[in-house]
């Protein structure tokens, strides 16, 4: 269990301790509200299976942030939360008074939902690969359904590969992931259809070493190009001098002659949709994963930045139509949910 927290007020440096839930999951305090309110802020806690510096769980922790900045909730939040621990991490939240439990409950799907069923009143925003049971009132489901922004990526990403060979490295073949890296694929063969692509699932959520020694291995064996849907891919492709597209966050400034783009989820509408049901008291078992779907505001395409200007025009004019008709409902990513393979 990590033992230092941070503050999202600060961002991701400053950390102060507030204690530990029965001495492993980490309570951490997130700033405090600004300004006098008519309402007092809802109670939001987080619980999240990974350090909040983790790609898929960064966006949830910065939309909380934001969220409090504005004097909307009052957040706290424990990271590292192993999987055996988090049915007992979640109960101590809802037994402290939080009106709003969030997080990732992939790997306790049915521990979860048992937890939600004994605290009725409290709402349960979980990151899930399964849809909501409308038996279960109170526990609502989401997803990082970024397979629009994920689509234009790739339409990039096939523009600028020379070898037409492609290496794709994720953590586990769950739906979340497999969306992604489908949409990435079907807009790569936009530019160029006879694209082959390398794919491996490294079992992990956070392990860079062997990300980067799976990159490696596909760079080894033609690819010229990375998908990088963990951490530890692009640190192998500026290794070797290789280009790679990103996943939910912002790295180039990271690696400026390395990541050429990537697909940026917003957890911003999503998050705020569920602050307003609990505040409005109409907060009930939905699929929340819509509110991360281009048209909502949910992802995008981060700024091209050093690589502005070195894409193909063709393959940008592409994204701009594209883009256009994703947001006008003309046209619209096929969603994908089977595991990916090799080509």
């Amino acid at each position: 269990m990590k033992t230092s927290l941070n503050t999202a007020a600060s961002g991701l440096t400053r950390r102060r301790f507030l204690g530990t839930t029965a001495g492993t999951a980490l309570v951490v305090a997130a700033g405090t509200p600004g300004g006098l309110r008519a309402a007092e802020p809802l109670k939001v806690a987080g619980i999240y299976t990974v350090p909040v510096e983790q790609q898929w769980v960064s966006r949830i922790h910065k939309a909380a942030g934001i969220a409090q900045d504005r004097g909307d909730i009052a957040y706290v939040f424990s990271e590292n939360v192993s999987n055996t621990d988090y049915a007992r991490v979640m109960r101590e939240y809802a037994e402290q008074g939080y009106q709003l439990i969030i997080g990732e409950v992939f790997a306790v799907e049915q521990e979860a939902r048992e937890v939600a069923a004994e605290y009725p009143d409290i709402a349960f925003l979980m990151g899930s690969s399964f849809k909501q049971d409308d038996a279960l009132p109170n526990f609502a489901v989401f997803d990082n359904y970024i397979q629009d922004a994920s689509y234009l990526t790739g339409i990039i990403a096939g523009s600028m590969t020379e070898t037409a060979n492609i290496g794709m490295v994720g953590g586990f073949p769950i739906p979340e992931v497999n969306r992604l890296m489908h949409a990435f694929m079907a807009g790569a063969r936009e530019m160029n259809p006879d694209i082959s692509f390398q794919v491996s699932f490294i079992g992990s959520w956070f392990d860079p070493p062997k990300a980067k020694e799976t990159a490696f291995a596909m760079i080894e064996n033609g690819a010229d190009m990375l998908y990088a849907e963990r951490f530890g891919v692009s640190d192998a492709a500026q290794e070797k001098g290789i280009l790679a597209i990103g996943n939910v966050i912002d790295t180039q400034a990271d690696y400026p002659d390395t990541v050429v783009a990537s697909a940026i989820w917003h957890f911003e509408p999503t998050l705020d949709k569920a602050i307003a049901e609990v505040q409005a008291g109409t907060f009930k078992a939905a699929d929340y994963g819509v509110y991360s779907f281009m048209q909502e505001g949910g992802c995008s395409i981060a700024p091209l930045g050093t690589f502005e200007g070195k894409v193909p025009q063709a393959a940008m004019d592409l994204v701009k139509q594209r883009t256009d008709e994703i947001m006008s409902g003309a046209y619209v990513v096929e969603i994908n949910d089977e595991e990916p393979k090799s080509s």
